[in-house]
């Protein structure tokens, strides 16, 4: 039981499982918005214009970040057809990838087991894991800077030959430059920003000759500049928008409106590396001593999760998923500790996490009694409670059984056991709640539309846009009235859009005196609106969120 990292069945077994169970899980829910919905609209688009250069949401020019994850999703909706998993593939892959890469890198750095700890502890991190389950540009983000982390990391080894250390230099600046085209310059801002500090601390200053600067920057510029070039001519207006509004306004002006306090992402941090957070402390100050050799990788590793950390929560605009890239570090450096950590600290990772699952058996009816909703939102959140309640015994349940094992010196099947109680528990989170994520989504209601739709039917969204429901319909709608995130597209291309309620009410007339049949969705405050008004109407679906009308 102490050797399970030794065992080709026991990790061939373990890696089958996790792979196919990650895979799975990719289609059993809907797409939830904003992001899942937006980011596969915007492939869906790309796919069925063939425009791989300007990116689109709801046919507006969208340039808020690069084109990776877009590109990536275009061609899974290319190879697959239009879905769910089709739409989460990229991002699954990039956690899954993480992960096995992170164990290879731990492997190298540090030895086998602390390769399959490494494994065991990024696969079930509540972060990682639902980060590779969403649509969304954070997982992409990460698994492109992993990528860069671990080839640093291998590169700079002190035992590496000059081939080593060329090649997976070369990778760690095409993994930089991947990161700049998922989610823009943060992807070799907070590398290199790392590497300075490393090199400060460390006194390492050699260190700037052994990345192959030359190659590595032609390899960076050669894969990142060609898609910055080309949307530029395309578009004037792209570069200012992009580097200004989306990079340097928005990390130090307050016009995202994402503000949170200093400590944001620290408070995150607690749940998010569950359930392994007992003992993060311990491998942090463990990071931070040195170790014999040139290279300091765990320093490295420190100061790559600490600076990330901070840098986001110096920002004025805060999103959950922003943190996502620091996860691998953590990963090797609970798992290089988890190598050498007494009986009592494994006993007190295990007991957080039996705390946590007792805490939430406890907090689980308050949480639900205290969320004002629509009766039939509530009625979903009560039948998503089973599994959260599931979720928290099987983290209770496997916090109690790593503390027996635990206590009789079985330090793999403790480790193993916290990773498996952590991933089911994430799992059965976000498995739960399909049915009120179908709901946001308005899914339900797109299905029924589809019947009514002719190729030419024309869809408006009054007031609001639902951004899962264009990617169900499989078409753009006409927005009435909205701007927020299409704002700086709809100044380039206003006419795609009709700016007031009154001149929809008269688009719409136009509609029914000729006989041409037109749909709309609305929220409840535009439906009182356009019946006030006295505007010719028919609800054909609606669910606790929007109706969806027609003229006919």
């Amino acid at each position: 039981m102490n050797d399970l990292y030794n065992s080709k069945k026991v990790v061939w077994g373990l890696l089958a499982a996790f792979v196919i169970v990650w895979l799975y899980v990719l289609g059993v829910r809907t797409l939830v918005p904003p992001d899942e919905g937006r980011y596969a609209e915007m492939a869906r688009e790309m796919w069925a214009t063939g425009d791989w250069i300007t990116t689109r949401l709801n046919g507006i020019k969208y340039f808020e970040k690069p084109p990776l994850q877009t590109w990536m999703n275009a061609v899974s909706f290319g190879l697959f057809g239009l879905g769910e998993w089709q739409a989460r593939l990229w991002t699954g892959l990039c956690g899954l990838g993480g992960v096995l890469l992170t164990s290879y890198t731990a492997n190298r750095l540090f030895g086998q087991r602390t390769g399959f700890y490494a494994a065991l502890a990024l696969g079930s991190t509540l972060y990682w894991v639902a980060g590779g389950q969403i649509d969304s540009l954070d997982m992409g983000l990460s698994g492109m800077m992993t990528v860069a982390l671990c080839s640093l990391l291998i590169a700079q080894r002190d035992t590496a030959t000059p081939a080593e250390q060329r090649n997976w230099m070369l990778l760690c600046w095409a993994g930089m430059a991947l990161a700049v085209l998922a989610k823009g310059l943060i992807g070799v801002v907070l590398p290199g920003a790392v590497l300075v500090l490393y090199t400060l601390l460390s006194r390492d200053l050699a260190i700037w000759t052994r990345l192959h600067l030359g190659k590595g920057l032609l390899l960076f510029f050669a894969i990142a500049t060609p898609w910055f070039v080309l949307v530029a001519l395309k578009n004037p207006e792209q570069p200012h928008f992009f580097f200004i509004h989306e990079h340097w306004e928005r990390f130090f002006l307050k016009t995202h409106h994402r503000e949170g306090a200093w400590y944001y992402f620290l408070l995150l941090l607690i749940p998010g590396v569950m359930p392994w957070f007992g003992l993060l402390p311990q491998a942090l100050v463990q990071g931070v001593k040195r170790a014999p050799g040139v290279f300091q990788p765990k320093l490295l590793l420190v100061l790559w999760a600490v600076f990330i950390t901070f840098f986001f929560s110096y920002s004025s605009s805060k999103l959950p998923g922003y943190i996502l890239p620091v996860f691998p570090a953590l990963a090797i450096l609970i798992a290089s500790y988890l190598e050498s950590a007494s009986r009592m600290n494994r006993m007190l990772a295990a007991g957080l996490l039996l705390l946590l699952g007792v805490a939430g058996l406890a907090a689980l009816p308050h949480w639900i009694g205290s969320a004002p909703r629509h009766p039939d939102e509530r009625a979903l959140l009560e039948a998503y409670q089973p599994w959260v309640l599931s979720a928290a015994i099987v983290a209770a349940a496997g916090g109690a059984l790593a503390i027996f094992h635990a206590r009789q010196l079985r330090r793999d099947l403790t480790v193993l056991t916290l990773a498996i109680a952590g991933f089911v528990s994430v799992q059965l989170i976000l498995t739960g709640f399909e049915p009120y994520g179908n709901l946001r989504a308005g899914k339900q209601l797109a299905l029924k539309m589809l019947p009514e739709l002719q190729a030419d039917t024309k869809i408006y969204s009054v007031s609001t846009y639902e951004q899962s429901m264009t990617f169900y319909l499989r078409r753009t709608v006409i927005l009435v009235n909205y701007w927020d995130e299409f704002t700086f597209g709809l100044q380039q291309q206003p006419e795609l859009s009709i700016p007031t309620v009154d001149g929809f009410i008269a688009r719409w007339q136009e509609h029914t005196a000729q006989k041409v049949k037109a749909m709309a969705i609305v929220s409840d405050d535009a439906y009182r609106e356009l019946k006030t008004k006295g505007v010719t109407m028919r609800v054909i679906a609606e669910d606790s969120r929007r109706l969806v009308i027609t003229n006919l």
